[in-house]
């Protein structure tokens, strides 16, 4: 059991952010109910692993346990599936040239923000897991680059790259979904 310093350090370094971590559990999950789950089993794993704490971004570590935690959960719970993932030559050949950096005005923004709540929503829904986390961590929840390879365990440039391929595969959903 968890000594009173440690669950100090618990309210003020994981608890603040529960609705982040319940909503990235939601997009991960693909409802309330089992985020629900997921988040309730990623706070007891961060309260027991909360004196080895030492990094620099508790959001970061809080969203690295959630996220394996649904994983997991998601294992346990539902068959496995294919996820396709492009050529990663084509895709950065395919954007060469262009701006890539964070939050400046691009095609694929003006496209989104073109779009109703619920479509982007649905849209991101329907994404393959490894790209919906992208995503969410990135575009939702506003974790910048380095935090997400923290999370994920991945260098800044295989979040960047591999966030683009997910925002152009959200782009091609909404522009399906146009026509």
């Amino acid at each position: 059991m968890a000594g009173q310093q440690s669950r100090q350090r618990f309210r003020e370094l994981v608890l603040p952010h529960l609705d982040n971590a319940l909503a990235l559990a939601r997009w991960l999950t693909g409802n309330r109910t089992d985020a629900e789950d997921v988040t309730q089993e990623a706070f007891l794993r961060a309260l027991e692993a909360i004196d080895g704490f030492r990094g620099t971004s508790a959001r970061a570590w809080i969203f690295a346990i959630v996220r394996n935690s649904a994983w997991t959960w998601l294992r346990r719970n539902h068959p496995a599936s294919l996820v396709y993932v492009d050529d990663l030559a084509a895709v950065e050949a395919a954007q060469a040239g262009s701006a890539a950096g964070d939050g400046a005005a691009n095609p694929e923004a003006a496209l989104i923000a073109a779009q109703s709540g619920a479509q982007v929503q649905a849209a991101i829904a329907a994404l393959a897991p490894a790209f919906r986390e992208m995503i969410v961590l990135r575009d939702i929840s506003g974790l910048s680059y380095r935090e997400i390879g923290e999370v994920l365990g991945l260098p800044a440039g295989t979040v960047m790259s591999r966030l683009a391929r997910a925002r152009t595969r959200l782009m091609m959903a909404l522009k399906d979904n146009e026509r």
